[in-house]
């Protein structure tokens, strides 16, 4: 049995993604790594960085970027499916920039390969989620955050990346027009996997956390609209009340020690609870799912009502 891990780049670095990090909570479980490293601006150090770990599983191929083929953040799996199809293995491990594997999983992770290796009903695997938001001692898992996605799928060509790569869906390759198409498409058949995705994708010093909205903003609409709505907001994000999350008091991936160390922009978040943030509220600071998080948590064992799912659960 073999596993291939793939992802995709792009001004990855300037942008505070833990890459290297990433990358190397994956290493140790597939035997090859392929990135779909799209060019970027002349003072992202994105591929430096890839260079630096030197491991001779990592595969680079080198894209362009067409937003304007691929609207809609599309764009996103298109560079998925690239770095997907490239893929050799028979179970394939996608783990974007901002996720990163602890490795009290990685034994569990493979024995679950090998065990459905065989087993074609399996399309792949359903992991749990940890998103971290603001600094690394709080996460969300809050109503209208997943909780759940598929990071793992069999190597086949008509498993494919689907909306803007958080997903997969099987479609026929002759039956396939866009992205974001529902028909003539179906969910994949999964098993859940007592394993978590770390997701440190809301924790970046605030500056460079409204940069990287800016930058994915532009991917969903208009570029020049979003240049202009940017421009008439602050040039900090807005965390928000931090002390209204939960707290985290397990330990992060041993491969993250180093960049977590790098973290100084405490003194720009808020921790009392009366703070009110200086923006739109995001979902899970809004009452009605506020009361619907309070459900969930103490009526419902955690489990979210009318959730993200997109996938059937066969084991």
């Amino acid at each position: 049995m073999t596993i291939s891990g793939f992802t995709f780049m792009r001004n990855t670095a300037k942008l505070y993604y833990p890459l290297v990090e990433s990358i190397n909570s994956i290493l140790p479980l597939v035997d090859e790594f392929v990135i779909a490293l799209g060019k970027g601006d002349g003072d992202d150090l994105t591929l430096e960085l890839i260079e630096s770990i030197e491991s001779k599983k990592i595969k680079i191929i080198h894209t362009e970027w067409d937003s304007s083929k691929f609207p809609n953040g599309t764009e996103y799996a298109h560079q998925t499916d690239i770095a997907r199809e490239n893929c050799v293995g028979d179970w394939l491990f996608y783990l974007q920039s901002d996720e990163v594997l602890h490795e009290k999983f990685l034994s569990t992770i493979k024995s679950y390969c090998e065990k459905y290796l065989n087993d074609i009903m399996v399309d792949g695997f359903l992991f749990g989620y940890k998103h971290f938001f603001g600094d690394y001692f709080h996460f969300i898992n809050d109503h209208g955050w997943y909780q759940q996605e598929i990071r793992i799928i069999r190597n086949q060509p008509d498993l494919r990346s689907w909306g803007d790569a958080q997903s997969f869906r099987k479609v026929k390759p002759n039956d396939f027009i866009h992205y974001r198409q529902k028909n003539k498409t179906r969910k994949l058949n999964v098993v859940r996997i007592p394993a978590e995705i770390y997701h440190y994708g809301w924790v970046r010093p605030p500056f460079l956390m409204q940069t990287k909205s800016r930058a994915m903003d532009k991917m969903y609409h208009d570029p020049n609209k979003v240049e202009d709505d940017y421009n008439k907001k602050s040039t900090n994000f807005d965390y928000g009340n931090l002390s209204r999350l939960n707290v985290f008091e397990e330990t992060h991936p041993e491969v993250m020690g180093n960049f977590i160390r790098k973290f100084n922009w405490g003194h720009e978040l808020n921790y009392t609870p009366d703070y009110k943030p200086q923006r739109v509220l995001m979902k899970h600071e809004k009452l009605k799912y506020r009361l619907l998080t309070f459900v969930e948590k103490h009526f419902l064992g955690g489990r979210h009502l009318f959730g993200y799912k997109n996938w059937k659960v066969i084991s």
